[in-house]
Order: C-alpha cells, then structure tokens, then sequence
C-alpha cells in the first residue's frame, strides 16, 4: 500500500511540476502590475512617488516584452495618463496597497532577491504549488484508501483553465487560494476555532473584501452552536467577529480607500484617470441593469454550483455539511453583488472549488472513501 501511495504522490509530483512550470512559462505582465509594484516599493521609498513612479515602469520595462509593456502603457486612456503622471499613478495605488497580506509576500520575495515584477508573479507561482500540495492532501484526507482518486481529482482541478490563469497574472488569488484550503482543512478536521480566526484574519490581510465570507461564516457557526448546544450564546465568535470587522475597518482607512462605489465605477462604467477629478456617481438603476446583464453571462458558474449544492443535499444528511455548502454557495453570489464580473472567474473559482471538495467528502462519507478491495 505503502508503494502504491509512493507512486501515486510520484506521479501527482511530475504533473503538478508540469503544470507549474507552465503557468511561469505562460506569466503574464498586466496593468496590474504596476499597482501591486508600487505598492511594495512605496513602502521602500516613503515620500518619493515620483521615484516610486519611475522605478514601477522602468522595472517593468526590463522584464516584460514589447507588446506586454505596451499593453501595461496604453490598455486605456487612465494607463496612459498613470504612465504618464505620477499623482495620478499615486491616487490609484490605494486599490492594491489594502490587499496588505500579498503585498507582505511579495516584498518579502523582493527582499531576498527577486526583482520586482518576478517577486509579484513567483508568489502566484509559489501559491499555485503549494495550493496543489495541500489539494493532494485534502482529497487524500476524503480517500484515505484509494491511491487513484486523489492525484486525478487534484490535477484535474489544477489543470482547470482560471485555476491557472490565477498563477499566471498578478493577483492575489492564488495566495489567497492557499489559505481557503487550509480553511477547508481545518474544518473538516474539527480544529478550533482559533485556527479557523486565523485562517480568516490571513485571508482578509490578502483581500480584505474577504471580510463578507468572514462574517457569513461566523454566522452560521455562531448559530449552528445556538441551536446545538443548548441555546448558549458563544461570545468568543462575536469578539473574532468584532475584531475582524476592526482590522479592516483599519487597513481602509489607513491606505484611504475610496470605497466600493468608486471600485465599481472605475472597474466597470468608467475608469477615472484622476480619481480625485471626478465623483463616482452612478444610479441604482445603472448598476441593477448591469448586474442582470453580467449575471445572464454567469451561467456556467450558476449551473455548475447549483449541481455541486443539489449533489451535496442529495449524499449527506449532516446539518453542519449542508450548512458548509450553503455557505460556499451563496458567497459566490454575495462576490458577484459586489463585483459581478462575469468573465473573470478568478474571483469566485475558488468557493465552486471548496464547494466541489464539500461535495467530496458528502459522497466519501456515503460510499466509505470509495475503498479498494482486491478482486477475488
């Protein structure tokens, strides 16, 4: 048994190098980058945005090709204007400097010797792995006896085309990603809520919007609890809460983000050049007739998760797992309220995934792991 795992890991190992190095060979420089670059070198060169300026593009300029520095140049007319003026470069710096946890990683791999636009890319990279080691794992964990399940589940979920395209762009998915998995982890294996509060507390470092799948989940466990265990209030729930509705309350006000309306309006009417140049006004109205517009466009992710949901009712009894898919699910849609972009699916990818995994371990509990058994 024990070799039959070995082989099993050995060829997960070559399949997951295989799919990794790929997604380094096929990285992307986009008009991404440079928020995210100058967000670590601010830190660097305090008071000298202009310095910071120069340094974003010329960096950029050394490792990108032609066509990909071109597209970060001229993608639109607010590029255009960013490459040209730093104040306006600086007031759009705000959108990334919030997203703290990435930005660590990133100057951390900065700080030992990676070049700035490398080190904003190998987090991507260097999650994208790790994201792969611990799916392994996850699986493995649901199918504990069966060697064939856990590698083909595993690349076939890493194979998926926005799983990689998570690793090759500058985003802070893919590190995020990481630590939904340990999330995922935890759960399953009963650990206590205190290694759940972390989890949580690093995923709202990473992409502080992340705080509404923080406070769903607290939710439901705090009323989970009410319910099954004699109706006693669980006041260590309120105070994770509390703390985490704190700390990014902080990090906005620290970095002075504009706020969501300005995010929709620059990502989805009207990207402002200068952002303090113009208001962010746009009517209820507008937003719904967009909203309905992209949400007819997101029939796949709807499908798909209606299937997982329905599948997940369909194989476990459990409250507590019909809750967890619940939960999953409707975080999906409470992103795409916020942020309904239909074509990028990096932004929800990662709930369908953990909502593929609950349905995995409703249909292990039920068919006992799918154990191998030796034909007679």
């Amino acid at each position: 048994m024990k070799l039959k795992w070995g082989l099993s890991f050995l060829f997960f190992i070559l399949g997951l190098s295989f799919l990794t190095y790929s997604c380094y060979q096929n990285r992307v420089y986009d008009w991404d980058m440079p928020g995210y670059l100058g967000s670590i070198l601010s830190w660097e060169h305090p008071n000298e945005p202009k310095k910071v300026h120069e340094l974003v593009y010329s960096t950029i300029k050394e490792e990108a090709s032609a066509k990909e520095f071109q597209d970060i140049i001229a993608y639109n007319h607010a590029n255009e204007v960013f490459t040209a003026d730093y104040k306006a470069f600086g007031e759009q710096l705000p959108y990334y400097q919030i997203k703290v946890g990435f930005n660590v990683a990133v100057y951390v791999l900065y700080k030992i010797g990676f070049t700035g636009p490398h080190a904003v890319l190998m987090v991507n990279i260097f999650s994208y792995f790790i994201a792969g080691l611990l799916l392994f794992y996850l699986v493995k964990f649901l199918f504990p006896k069966n060697y064939f399940i856990p590698p083909v589940i595993s690349l076939f979920v890493l194979w998926f085309p926005p799983v990689r395209s998570m690793a090759e762009n500058p985003t802070p998915d893919p590190f995020l990603f990481v630590f939904m998995l340990l999330f995922m982890i935890s759960i399953l294996q009963n650990r206590s809520s205190l290694v759940h509060y972390i989890i949580l507390l690093c995923c709202v470092l990473i992409r502080p919007d992340y705080i509404l799948f923080a406070a769903t989940y607290l939710f439901a466990t705090f009323v989970f609890k009410f319910f099954n265990e004699n109706k006693k209030l669980d006041y260590s729930l309120i105070i994770q809460g509390a703390s985490l509705a704190l700390i990014y309350i902080a990090i906005i006000k620290y970095y002075h983000y504009p706020g969501w309306k300005d995010l929709f309006y620059d990502s989805f009417f009207y990207r402002r050049p200068v952002i303090s140049a113009e208001k962010a006004d746009f009517t209820f109205k507008q937003y719904f007739d967009y909203f309905i517009f992209k949400l007819i466009n997101f029939k796949k992710i709807t499908l798909v998760s209606l299937v997982l949901l329905g599948a997940v009712f369909y194989f476990s009894k459990e409250i507590w797992i019909r809750i967890l898919a619940v939960l999953f699910f409707s975080n999906i849609y409470i992103k795409f309220i916020f942020f309904p972009d239909s074509a990028n699916l990096r932004f929800f990818i990662g709930f369908v995934i953990l909502l593929f995994v609950v349905f995995l371990y409703a249909v292990s509990k039920k068919y006992n792991g799918f154990q191998l058994r030796k034909i007679a």
